[in-house]
């Protein structure tokens, strides 16, 4: 029998997020949680602490600028990222320059688990180097795969849903396995009519009108502003969007008909239990919430790159419809406000957690072996 990881204080796990946006470092900060409460001893690291202080500010702020001030130039750079050339050159040369640290980092673990794909890639560099004997896991926190999520060295890589196993296993012949979402439990709460009701008051909000939650991430980007106005000009739900730590965004919604408008919140799940249908534009962490909160969820406006290939997964998957217009907007609205989803595409009997533990166990075959005998 294998030792049980869940009283074995010496396992080890090193989870390497990415401090670009929110998602990543919430689904590395829930897994840590998750793993503390069964025992396992962890290690949390940012991958951009790896790079040099300059590519750290490019990563970071060039993220943002592009997206909101070159949407064109971040779409370019995503597609080419996803094939063989000199932007892919590039960039796997910038995780070669995390190696060093990351190879300390990971010294001593007896498991390695990403929740960012350049800190995947770096991880697959160092399993080809013989350097990294840890096993190696990547959560992709996207619906959409990316070239850059995946890598044929890492052992497992886990997903969200069903959908995003599935075009692993179909676009890039890599094993995927869907362990549902790594967020609080709290997501899976109802509130009771009158708290719903009272909520709704305190936020300015008419309690008798259907409520879509707007969302942009915490950086508030995309055209938030264009989305919002065509969202409250359906005349069909009241607006309450996040503006996330962009105050000047906050400032500039507030007060519109229909529309309120807040910034950083840390109370979501509250939100999305007062709330009858997501409207978002990238499909990162806030709709793996909506999706475990049974939250009908709608993409709008996406950004370009991930934002885009989101929308086009999910849209596929019947996860959120994705209307090109007003007009349709209004039509999909209605139909979404039918009721709450079905949770059961990111709610799973082994999640990310406890498959972790059965990896420290040795329960089950390694995925990189299924897929070198496909």
């Amino acid at each position: 029998m294998g030792r049980s990881a869940a009283t074995d204080k010496s396992a080890r796990v090193l989870v390497i997020s990415g401090s670009v946006g929110a998602g990543h470092d919430g689904a590395a900060d829930e897994l840590i949680s998750r793993l503390d409460r069964l025992g396992v001893r962890t290690e949390r690291r940012d991958y951009l602490d790896a790079l040099p202080w300059a590519l750290r500010v490019v990563l970071r702020e060039g993220y943002t600028l592009s997206v909101g001030y070159a949407p064109s130039f971040f779409e370019w750079l995503f597609v080419n990222l996803e094939h063989k050339g000199w932007v892919q050159r590039i960039t796997l040369g910038l995780c070669h320059l995390a190696r060093p640290r990351v190879r300390r980092w990971a010294r001593g673990h007896e498991l390695v688990v990403s929740t960012y794909p350049l800190a995947s890639q770096t991880m697959g560099q160092l399993r080809v180097a013989g350097t990294l004997d840890a096993i190696t896991v990547t959560y992709l926190t996207d619906p959409a795969v990316h070239r850059m999520w995946v890598h044929p060295e890492i052992d497992h890589h886990l997903t969200v849903t069903e959908a995003t196993s599935r075009m692993g296993r179909l676009a890039y012949r890599t094993p995927m396995r869907p362990v549902g979402g790594l967020v609080p439990d709290r997501f899976t709460q109802r509130l009771n009519p009158d708290r719903r009701r009272a909520l709704r008051e305190r936020l300015g909000l008419d309690p008798d009108r259907p409520v879509a939650l707007v969302v942009a991430g915490s950086l508030g980007i995309g055209d938030v502003p264009g989305a919002v106005r065509e969202i409250a000009s359906t005349g069909v739900v009241q607006v309450l969007v996040l503006c996330g730590r962009r105050e000047r965004l906050r400032s500039d919604l507030d007060g519109l008909p229909g529309v309120v408008a807040l910034g950083w919140r840390d109370d979501m799940p509250e939100l999305m239990a007062a709330s009858d249908v997501l409207i978002h534009n990238a499909g990162g962490l806030t709709l793996t919430e909506a999706l475990t909160a049974g939250l009908p969820a709608i993409t709008f406006r996406p950004i370009p790159g991930h934002g885009l290939a989101n929308a086009a997964t999910l849209a596929e998957a019947g996860l959120a419809p994705w209307p090109k217009d007003a007009a349709e907007l209004a039509e999909v609205v209605t139909g979404q406000l039918a009721g709450r989803s079905d949770s059961s595409s990111v709610v799973r009997e082994r999640d990310a957690a406890d498959t972790v533990l059965a990896l420290l166990d040795g329960d089950g075959p390694r995925d990189d072996t299924a897929r070198r005998s496909a």
